[in-house]
């Protein structure tokens, strides 16, 4: 039923016998409505269906034609509808005709009786009653439309508003997962910071201690014959030797050791390693390499990574008691790979993968996991160092290190190393190291506030045959060199109070810029050394005599010379 046009204003007329038609038409038409006269119930029907405001019917149409379908069309209006009939009767009350009426009334529903003859007046009064009641009809559904269209436009306002809500409810999780992430890492690294300033410190003091234990021993050695306290002497620096094979791994925990950082190709050291990693896994565990066919090269130190693959691969073994397969795999990772740790800085990087099929770690182990001496091995059987140097490595190399672990799934832990920008190097072969020392008389200033590394470096260079002043602080060594002493080569402790290394070196410099120096250190920051001093120039805690002897004359820039025959 439209609610516009001419046919929703339409009033219909069925008054098939007569004059009745006609005559109601001209009537409407005369007063300004819109009227139709239909032929019979079917037509009427029709008009309906198109669109109408009243009808104005006869009751002998009804009784002539059938009514069923205009009932049928009467229960199926919607809610908002109540068709007005108008219905002319004649003026007998009859039994029969009261009954037919009465079921038009039923039937029709919303019927006013108009008894013939009708006056115009009467008729035209009847008509816009209906006309009015119609109208209202039209205003209603008008008003419950306008309703339903608000109701959809408030449905689709609530969905678009909870698809915006869920939406950023989405990416308030998911930023508050990334927060928590973020601040796991930022907790983690500070941990990891804190316990390395710690383990540095300690390996400072460690190699301090050292220095003087080795070269003691080493100068004991020197001056005695029997072949028991040799040997008593030779276990001793074994011993000592150990302790500063542990040094040097906290050191690389705490990211303060001298890297000889270069552009490597991986897969060549990985493929070089396989008879040490044989001979050291042994033969219950099967060993597998998957080498990416166009890897890029990575900035390492090749040393470092070997005892990093080394230590990665003893773990594994370890950690397959029965037996298993051990899985060394290369691979590139491209910046917007989503493999790449979120913590690490974006770039191109190389991974190393170490995979076991051992017995591997709860959650627990596997967050420690890095930390310098814990370890889950029984008591003398791992020092808990190994991991820690695998990350101090890493880090130092400006890469990272992750563990992907399911305790009775196995383990692979994944180191990442920069990508670097040139073409891999070849690998050069180590300089045997020199077997005999010199013997020189050239003057060397030694400045260490530690009294027995001063101790014991003098004595070691007294006996090589070298003039040494010792000096116990950076400050006091300017003060001798202004009252004009002039040694050939100053050997200078990093670490001292007051005063460290660095500084006194450009003091020195500043003034006396031909003297050569050695800078010591059991505890090397190396950016800040060799930027100042270059990395040739560092000699590392604890050091023997024949690498003493060798440093200084690379320093002095001399030919050494070979040790008088006894």
């Amino acid at each position: 039923m439209a609610d516009g046009g001419s046919n929703s204003q339409r009033v219909l007329i069925l008054a098939p016998i007569g004059r009745d038609g006609p005559t109601a038409a001209a009537v409407l038409q005369d007063a300004g409505l819109i009227a139709q006269v239909c032929r019979g119930p079917e037509e009427l029907l029709r008009d309906l269906h198109a669109g109408a405001a009243a009808a104005l019917v006869a009751e002998e149409a009804f009784v002539q034609g059938p009514l069923e379908a205009i009932v049928e069309w009467v229960k199926g209006q919607p809610s908002w509808s109540d068709f007005p009939f108008v219905l002319l009767t004649g003026s007998r009350a009859f039994l029969p005709e009261r009954t037919r009426r009465i079921r038009f009334l039923e039937a029709l529903q919303n019927v006013s009786l108009l008894e013939r003859p009708v006056h115009t007046v009467t008729l035209l009064s009847a008509v816009y009653a209906a006309l009015r009641a119609r109208r209202r009809q039209y205003e209603t559904r008008a008003y419950l439309l306008e309703r339903e269209q608000a109701a959809t436009r408030l449905e689709e306002l609530i969905a678009e508003r909870t698809h915006d809500l869920e939406e950023s409810n989405r990416r308030l999780q998911a930023e508050i997962v990334e927060r928590q992430q973020a601040e796991a890492a930022l907790l983690h690294a500070q941990k990891m910071e804190a316990i390395g300033r710690l383990t540095g410190g300690v390996a400072h003091d460690f190699n301090n201690l050292l220095t003087a234990v080795l070269g003691n021993l080493e100068l004991a050695r020197a001056r005695v014959t029997s072949e028991t306290i040799q040997c008593l002497l030779h276990s001793a620096e074994r011993a000592a030797g150990r302790g500063a094979k542990l040094t040097e791994q906290l050191l690389a925990f705490s990211r303060k050791q001298q890297l000889n950082l270069e552009s490597v190709d991986l897969n060549a050291l990985v493929s070089g390693m396989g008879d040490l990693l044989f001979r050291t896994i042994g033969s219950t565990v099967r060993i597998e390499t998957l080498l990416e066919k166009d890897l890029w090269p990575a900035v390492v130190d090749v040393s470092q990574i070997q005892l990093v693959i080394l230590n990665l691969a003893i773990n594994g073994r370890d950690a397959m008691p029965r037996g298993g397969r051990l899985t060394i795999e290369t691979a590139n990772v491209g910046a917007g790979d989503p493999a790449l740790p979120h913590h690490v800085q974006r770039g191109d990087y190389v991974a190393i993968y170490v995979r076991d099929t051992g017995v591997g770690m709860t959650e627990e182990v596997r967050t420690k996991a890095f930390e310098p001496f814990f370890t889950t091995k029984e008591i003398g059987q791992g020092t808990g160092l190994g991991l820690s140097q695998v990350y101090g490595v890493a880090q130092q190399s400006g890469g990272t290190v992750h563990i992907d672990s399911r305790l009775g799934g196995g383990t692979t832990v994944t180191v990442y190393l920069p990508r670097a920008e040139t073409a891999a190097l070849p690998q050069r072969q180590e300089e045997p190291a020199i077997a005999k020392h010199s013997l020189r008389s050239e003057a060397i200033l030694v400045v260490d506030d530690d009294e027995d590394v001063r101790a014991v470096t003098v004595a070691t260079l007294e006996s090589l045959g070298y003039a040494v002043t010792p000096i116990e602080s950076g400050r006091s060594a300017l003060d001798a060199l202004t009252n004009g002493l002039r040694p050939d080569l100053i050997l200078l402790d990093y670490l001292m109070p007051d005063m460290n290394g660095i500084d006194t070196l450009r003091e020195i410099r500043r003034k006396w810029p031909h003297i050569r120096f050695l800078m010591m250190t059991g505890y090397a920051d190396s950016d800040a050394i060799s930027a100042e001093a270059g990395r040739e120039k560092i000699l590392k805690k604890p050091f023997t005599v024949v690498e003493l002897a060798s440093m200084i004359e690379t320093a002095l820039g001399l030919v050494p010379l070979a040790r008088p025959q006894s």
